[in-house]
């Protein structure tokens, strides 16, 4: 049986340049497992997203550490989420002088880090 102590430490990467749906695959790979597991998923993750993934989900191990005193061998990841950001629009120039719609969107990444006991 796995036990929750109730201490959770969260990272929120803000705005990451990537849509929610393309993020949304590779926190789905990590949702439910051990930190180290978990790095060692995005290192060998091959999707654009993953390194931005990693680097809030260090932050969360360091928020953990630091401001909580959690132990980091006991770590798990209890949430990944994605949410929409905001949507940078541009155009391109098509025939006959019309505009080609471009949708640049971000991505709003949260990750909850919770320590249990093996």
């Amino acid at each position: 049986m796995v036990e929750n102590t109730g201490q959770t430490a969260t990272a929120v990467l803000k705005a990451m340049r990537g849509s929610p749906r393309k993020a949304n695959l590779v926190l789905a790979m990590i949702r439910g497992m051990h930190v180290k597991h978990a790095i060692d998923a995005l290192r060998h993750c091959e999707k654009r997203s993953s390194n931005e993934i990693l680097k809030t989900l260090m932050s969360a191990v360091a928020n953990a550490e630091n401001n909580f005193g959690l132990d980091i061998d006991k770590l798990y990841v209890n949430e990944a989420t994605v949410g929409k950001a905001f949507v940078m629009k541009r155009f391109r120039a098509r025939a006959r002088g019309r505009a080609g719609k471009i949708l640049k969107p971000f991505s709003r990444i949260r990750v909850e880090l919770v320590e249990r006991e093996l």
